[in-house]
Formats: C-alpha cells, sequence, structure tokens
C-alpha cells in the first residue's frame, strides 16, 4: 500500500471519528425532541421523588409527636379518667408525673355537688407500663398499700379484662393472685356522704382477695374469684361507746358471675348480719342489725340510723 493511500484511509478513519461526536444540533430535529422527553421524564420523577419525601417527612413529623404526646401525657389526664368512672367519687388530686408514672393525693367525695371530702395521707405512686398481652397498673402506698397492688387490664375485641393482684416484693415482674391488698382508716368513707358522714366511723378497713378478676363481655359485666373485707376495731360519734366490734363481709362470685355477699359480726357490743347479691342489675342487700343486752341503751340512737328500726332490732335494706 503506498503512503498516499495510506494517508487517506487515515484521514477518512479521523472523519469518522469526529463525525460519531458531532454536536446534537447535527444529529436533527429528532435529537432534540428526544432530549427534551428526557428532560422533562427527569423533571416529573424528581418532582415526583420531592413529593414523596415531603409526604414522609410529614408522616414521620406526625407520628413522632403523636408518639412524644403519649409518652409524655400528663398524670391529670389519668386523675381526669378516673374521675369520670368513679362518678366523681374518687379524684386524684395534685396529680403530678406522666400517665406512665405519677403521683397524686386519693381523695374520696360525695359526687357532683358534694361538700364532703376526705383525703388520705401521703401520696398514691402508680406505674403503667405494657405487660403479659396488655396494660399492667402497679399501685404503691406507704399509707395503706403495704405490698404493691397490680391490676392486668387486657383489652380484646368487645371485650375486656382486669385482674388483680399483688407484686412480689422479691420479683417486680411477677404475679400473686391472693392475699391482702390493703387497709385503709374507716374515718376515709365519711367522704363519700350519707350514711358514712353520719356514722363518723373510726377503726381499720382491710381487702383481700383470691384470684379476683372483672370481665366485660359484649357490655356485660362478669366477675370471678372473691374477696374479703374486714372492718376492724370499728368506733361510731354516735355512741358513747368506745368500740362497737369487729366485722366480716364476704363476697364470693359463683359461675354465673353473681357476686354472692355475706355480712357476719366478728365480736362486739353492735351485732350486724345480712346476705345480699352484686350483679349488672344492681346491689341487693338484707341485713339487721342488733344491740347486746349490756349496751342496748348505749346502741340505741346508732340503731334508729342504721336502718328502719323494728322492736329491738333494725333492719337494713338495699335495693
Amino acid at each position: 500500500m503506498s503512503t498516499f493511500q495510506t494517508t487517506v484511509q487515515g484521514t477518512f478513519q479521523l472523519l469518522r471519528l469526529r463525525w460519531a461526536r458531532r454536536p446534537r444540533w447535527l444529529l436533527g430535529p429528532e435529537a432534540y425532541v428526544t432530549r427534551s422527553f428526557e428532560s422533562t421524564l427527569e423533571v416529573l420523577r424528581w418532582d415526583k421523588v420531592r413529593k414523596a419525601g415531603q409526604r414522609w417527612a410529614w408522616a414521620g413529623a406526625v407520628l413522632g409527636g403523636v408518639a412524644g404526646l403519649v409518652a409524655f401525657a400528663p398524670a391529670s389526664w389519668l386523675a381526669h379518667g378516673v374521675s369520670r368512672l368513679s362518678g366523681e367519687r374518687l379524684l386524684l388530686a395534685d396529680a403530678q408525673g406522666t400517665i406512665w408514672q405519677g403521683q397524686a393525693v386519693a381523695v374520696l367525695t360525695g359526687g357532683p355537688g358534694s361538700r364532703d371530702v376526705r383525703a388520705l395521707p401521703g401520696r398514691l405512686n402508680w406505674t403503667l407500663r405494657w405487660q403479659d398481652r396488655g396494660v399492667r397498673v402497679v399501685l404503691q402506698h406507704d399509707c395503706c398499700l403495704p405490698q404493691p397492688v397490680a391490676m392486668q387490664v387486657r383489652p380484646g375485641w368487645g371485650r375486656a379484662r382486669v385482674d388483680v393482684g399483688l407484686v412480689p416484693v422479691d420479683n417486680p415482674r411477677g404475679w400473686q393472685t391472693s392475699g391482702t391488698l390493703g387497709h385503709w382508716p374507716a374515718a376515709w368513707l365519711s367522704g363519700l356522704g350519707t350514711p358514712w358522714n353520719t356514722l363518723q366511723l373510726g377503726g381499720v378497713l382491710r381487702v383481700s382477695a383470691n384470684q379476683l378478676a372483672v370481665e366485660w363481655v359484649g357490655g356485660r359485666v362478669r366477675v370471678s374469684g372473691q374477696a374479703d373485707v374486714w372492718l376492724d376495731n370499728v368506733s361510731s360519734r354516735l355512741t358513747t361507746l368506745d368500740r362497737l366490734g369487729s366485722y366480716h363481709l364476704g363476697l364470693r362470685a359463683d359461675e354465673q358471675g353473681l357476686v354472692q355477699m355475706s355480712l357476719r359480726t366478728v365480736d362486739g357490743a353492735l351485732q350486724l348480719s345480712g346476705l345480699g347479691t352484686v350483679s349488672a342489675g344492681g346491689t341487693f342487700f338484707r341485713g339487721e342489725a342488733r344491740a347486746s343486752e349490756a349496751e342496748r341503751g348505749a346502741l340505741d340512737n346508732l340503731l334508729n340510723i342504721i336502718g328502719r328500726r323494728s322492736g329491738d332490732r333494725s333492719v337494713i335494706s338495699i335495693g
């Protein structure tokens, strides 16, 4: 091959490379249309990504706000809920902290418009945490709860169950089904109004439970287990006696969820007895009060107030 031929081939090769790298305006109008279309798609894709990012940012902000609101919800919200559920008869006054961990003063009142108010000494402490497929509420009170009391709340579809027990001292996450829940001054009951504000009781109120639970199913309440209420060394300002006696009220739930009540006298000058039931339809109780022969004169006025007088006894009727 001559030098001339080699030069010509080299020149054509160089022109071919340059033509492949030619500017887009030499490719024709189709190249401009394609480039414009690709540019529009890029803008649309970027706008879609930007809007999606904004939506996720707002969603994250809302979820973060809700989580923060739940985590740091004030204790006053819980106090308001307890007041409504109890018909404003149990108040958590001066509530401090959060729903999940807080403290307040436990107060009994006679309800809306009542002037009767009685507070427990010290402060009631509570903690709420997720445990055992529900929420566990643990209550502590130096005055009246010698061992932390726990309520396990298990919500469900159209139903809810609350188990009442104790927290073992050596196992904060454990569960004890039976034992003494607490003891309170009987004078605290005067905050509920009539007839407790008239009786002005003294003594100690003790409550124990064994496998006690309350279940709501389809709007109906079902109770299981048992509870015992003890009134120790009861006194009253309506009599000159220093001590009326000690009494026991037993509560037993049957297979149908009906709670059977039985009242008896352990000892004392004032003799109390009676039977009753507690159900969704209300409370029914029939009992009587009597005085011992030696103390009949001192208890006469009290017997007139406790119930309907019938000879030497006073008939107690509820429901």
